[in-house]
């Protein structure tokens, strides 16, 4: 298995001790540095003093729940947060996918999908010390399409000139649209790149995700100009 970087650190909040260990000892085991915290007021803490790769993140927590957790850490948190849900609980994927997850995991947890996930989150996140202001605008590989300017290797978008505050997802779904812009990218294609699934008609986690994508663009949800659905097939970036 080839990872982005030695022992990428992953923070397991989750209150069920059984599972945290069986889940740190699989990922130990697949070279991953691997730390368990059980409440969700001392997990914002932790997050904030040592900031992980990656955290997944349980919902029923002791101090604070998994929601209110990721809400806090979201602004200022630059990993990835994988969170774990009650199967088939589309409430809880939906509000956890507007306030910043970057992606969800139905319980029970199966290792092999975890580390799946895993992987495609540590592949696309921002690279460790990124500045901002070194982002390389001029780039050969940089995207440019009107007002917006994206560079993948650095992870950095900017529109006019000011850098966009995306999440993870919300960057590699710009990324993805950016690279066919002018096109109509299907919704099966999306789900395929982005989260490695078959798209099943029902999911809305890429709905979500193009919603705060817009909302962050300054575009407009009843009439974008920018970024637009196309009924029953999928969405378009617009060249200008």
């Amino acid at each position: 298995m080839t990872l982005q970087s030695p022992q990428p650190r992953v923070l397991i909040v989750e209150d069920d001790p059984r599972l945290a260990e069986l889940v740190r000892e699989y990922l130990r085991e697949n070279g991953f540095e691997v730390d368990i915290e059980p409440r969700g007021d001392v997990a914002v803490a932790r997050i904030a003093e040592t900031p992980p790769e990656v955290v997944i993140l349980d919902l029923m927590l002791p101090g604070l729940d998994g929601l209110e957790v990721c809400r806090r850490v979201r602004p200022t948190f630059a990993g990835a947060i994988l969170m774990l849900t009650a199967r088939g609980d589309e409430i809880d994927e939906v509000v956890g996918l507007e306030i910043g997850a970057d992606d969800y995991l139905a319980k029970p947890v199966r290792p092999r999908v975890l580390l799946a996930r895993l992987n495609s989150l540590l592949r696309r996140r921002r690279p460790s010390g990124a500045d901002d202001d070194d982002a390389g605008d001029d780039a050969p590989n940089a995207l440019r399409i009107g007002a917006l300017t994206i560079v993948p290797e650095s992870r950095v978008a900017r529109l006019d000139g000011e850098p966009l505050d995306l999440t993870t997802a919300e960057f590699d779904l710009l990324v993805l649209l950016a690279s066919h812009a002018g096109e109509v990218l299907p919704r099966d294609e999306i789900y395929r790149e982005l989260r490695g699934i078959e798209y099943d008609g029902l999911d809305r986690s890429i709905d979500l995700r193009v919603a705060r994508l817009r909302k962050k663009l300054g575009d407009d949800a009843k009439q974008p100009r920018l970024l637009k659905s196309v009924r029953g097939i999928g969405y378009l970036l617009a060249r200008s």
